[in-house]
């Protein structure tokens, strides 16, 4: 097998190095593991493409580039320059450091890689690790993620159906903020929705009397309501849910439709 990873917190993460092992686990003897990642920090780019200027790519070493860019940026660099000899099997993108879970998921650069992938017709899957207090004293806060990584993955992929009507479908994996011995299981859940989407946007001025805003996320373990992702989380189950790129909110058609195409 052939496997596409990137990730969103930049090409020397130690999240990156946990997907590279989980990666070659699964491409298995005889496979290969590609790495293109961002050259810099890109989490919440979200989807972003950067076709307003180019995008720098250098190699880093055997399979390995990084490019000034986006995650999507990447995976497109991966599949039509990196890989032009034959397109990857699978593209794994993480794992993130923090969670991307309920409203987490529109702004995550790591969602955001492996969607372009779905988009390309490349089965894919985002892998991310929520962080908590249960984890202050665990000095590999990866550990959940390093241990169950391998055994997701291929469950995923040995049960998944990837094809939509029009979008293709990918997963989104996030491991809970415990150890690994700690984690109760596997839930198949849909994306939640906590409570208030709290962003502080903190004015401050720089030595040179600039002024500029720092802006920051609010409480990542607020409830979202049962058989959601991020509450499995928090109870310590790790999360599989399936997504599309489709956006539409089909429960509106039909009413939206008896009442303005009359």
């Amino acid at each position: 097998m052939r496997i596409l990873i990137t990730n969103d917190d930049g090409i020397n993460a130690p999240g990156l190095e946990v997907l590279t092992d989980i990666a070659t686990e699964i491409a298995g003897p005889g496979g290969e593991v590609w790495t293109v990642a961002p050259a810099f920090e890109q989490s919440g780019v979200g989807h972003c493409i950067s076709y307003t200027h180019p995008t720098m790519i250098a190699k880093m070493g055997p399979r390995r580039y990084a490019a000034e860019g986006s995650p999507a940026d990447c995976v497109l660099a991966g599949i039509y320059d990196v890989m032009t000899d034959a397109r990857p099997d699978l593209v794994l993108s993480g794992v993130n450091r923090g969670n991307n879970s309920a409203e987490n998921t529109l702004y995550s650069g790591t969602i955001g890689g492996a969607m372009e992938a779905a988009l390309q017709g490349i089965n894919a899957i985002a892998l991310s690790q929520f962080y908590g207090p249960r984890m202050a004293d665990q000095s590999d806060k990866f550990e959940a993620s390093r241990v169950h990584g391998v055994s997701v993955v291929r469950a995923i992929l040995k049960h998944a159906t990837w094809e939509g009507a029009d979008y293709r479908t990918f997963f989104n994996v996030n491991f809970p903020p415990v150890g690994a011995a700690d984690v109760l299981g596997t839930k198949v859940v849909r994306q939640g929705r906590r409570p208030n989407t709290r962003f502080k946007v903190e004015p401050h001025t720089a030595p040179s009397g600039r002024r500029f805003l720092w802006i920051t996320g609010g409480a990542q373990d607020d409830p979202t309501g049962p058989d959601t992702d991020s509450q499995s989380n928090v109870e310590g189950y790790i999360s599989v849910t399936p997504m599309r790129a489709d956006l539409t909110a089909h429960d509106q058609l039909p009413a939206l439709k008896a009442a303005l195409e009359s």
